[in-house]
């Protein structure tokens, strides 16, 4: 007997390139049959009218630093409504607790609500050290630091990731130094650029050296926020070039146009303004005294001096260029870059998978269904080594399903409050083989499992 079967659905088939209508049987967490499925089961779902897909893979969010966020999970659960089943942490270097640390956290909490894998995160080792966000690290200092990621990797990291951005300190040399030091050529990498806007098309030349001289995939995290100022005609061609010659160079995007990240972040540094050609009124303060308000010039340096760990959002991006980076058919991935702090932030982080599906695919048309799920599934999971167990339905995978309307499915989160309205259209969702959430309501937040690297000694 089998323990669930969606009935009268379709489901992505990526080696056709089209929705297939068929049956989906379920089993001590595996997928067991596809296709005209006979037989009885514990629980028959009615999918006609729904698409049964691989749960999706959010290869770039950030719910890993329980000192600073309390020991809740505040992002896997809102990212679960809408369908997400694996996730990446630890991006952007920000990773501020070491592996070992995190995962006795998730001890603590008795599971994850997702799938988790995790990078090192360089930039939260190299601010333990002391060394300033402007600083150049000595040689001593980055053997160190080498020591540290190399530590991580074998406690079950499947990479590293750097803000450079954020440190503006970190050279190329030392980059490089961290990332030979490693021996996988398959090894994880993932970067925040160095500089947006005006400077995104030198970022991202600098990303492709890294890629060509190290060897080591190379992710470039959410490039929306980088180049969609009036730069992505340029970038993405440039990208997809390097990505030709080497597809081991790859990118993220999210759905919207502004980014979120802390106020007194380098980010925000003398001259940002001019850069985007925005202005203090672009910038929303998500928490705190001035919640759910735009910036004045004098709110916005009281918050930076008094509050620099809050986020806030900068509406600075454009939206036919968002579109663009979502639709580019050479390469690419969704990915939320969800960040909250104490449950307020950008939307990115509850409604990115389905606004993709709703806004995207259903209303603008920008991407077609089956391109958009496998953005969201099987091409992650092929960038973290995951293809043989997760990202497509077919006999034998992780039972890791999302079953969702094509035809209501929308984001609901806003930029005043996460939580007020869920994403709309997502029925329901396994996580290795358990029913996690049934109509858009959590039943169970615990059915998923830290997966850790290959590399893990």
């Amino acid at each position: 007997m089998y323990d669930f079967l969606f009935k009268g659905g379709v489901y992505p088939d990526f080696d056709k390139k089209e929705l297939v209508k068929g049956d989906v049987a379920v089993k001590d967490g595996k997928i067991v049959a596809v296709g005209e499925v006979e037989g009885e089961a514990e629980r028959v779902i009615d999918a006609t009218g729904l698409i049964v897909s691989p749960g999706f893979i959010d290869i770039h969010m950030h719910e890993e630093d329980f000192q600073n966020e309390a020991h809740e999970y505040f992002i896997s659960d809102l990212e679960l409504q809408q369908g997400v089943t694996t996730c990446l942490g630890g991006n952007c270097g920000k990773a501020r607790q070491r592996l070992g640390e995190f995962l006795a956290v998730v001890e603590e909490l008795g599971g994850l609500p997702v799938n988790y894998m995790m990078q090192a995160g360089y930039n939260g080792e190299r601010t333990k050290l002391g060394i300033g966000r402007y600083e150049n690290a000595t040689q001593e200092q980055i053997e160190y630091l080498t020591k540290i990621m190399t530590e991580e990797i074998e406690q079950g990291c499947i990479g590293i990731s750097f803000g450079l951005e954020y440190d503006p300190g970190i050279t190329f040399e030392e980059i490089m130094y961290v990332l030979n030091a490693q021996p996988q050529d398959d090894l994880f990498v993932s970067a925040h650029y160095r500089d947006d806007s005006t400077g995104a098309i030198k970022s991202i030349k600098e990303m492709i050296d890294i890629v060509e001289q190290s060897g080591k995939k190379f992710q470039i995290a959410h490039l929306s926020s980088c180049s969609a100022m009036g730069q992505m005609d340029e970038a993405l061609p440039m990208i997809n070039e390097a990505h030709k010659r080497n597809p081991k160079l790859d990118y993220d995007t999210y759905p919207y146009a502004a980014f979120s990240t802390s106020i007194g972040s380098a980010v925000f540094d003398e001259g940002c303004f001019e850069q985007w050609g925005k202005s203090y009124e672009n910038i929303y303060m998500t928490s705190g005294k001035y919640a759910n308000q735009f910036c004045t010039k004098e709110t916005f340096y009281e918050i930076r001096r008094d509050d620099p760990t809050q986020y806030v959002v900068a509406f600075v991006m454009n939206e036919n260029e968002i579109a663009d980076t979502i639709a580019n058919p050479v390469c690419g991935m969704v990915a939320s870059d969800g960040i909250v702090r104490l449950k307020s932030g950008h939307p990115r982080a509850a409604g990115t998978f389905a606004r993709v599906l709703g806004k995207y695919v259903r209303e603008d048309k920008v991407i077609s269904m089956i391109d958009a799920l496998k953005k969201m599934t099987l091409t992650p999971a092929k960038r973290i080594d995951l293809d043989h167990r997760k990202g497509e339905i077919k006999v034998g995978m992780d039972a890791d399903i999302a079953v969702f309307n094509p035809e209501t499915i929308i984001d609901g989160a806003t930029f005043a409050s996460l939580y007020e309205k869920k994403p709309e259209g997502v029925e329901y969702v396994l996580v290795n083989g358990v029913l996690a959430v049934e109509h858009g309501e959590i039943i169970n937040a615990r059915a998923g499992e830290f997966i850790p690297s290959k590399y893990k000694k």
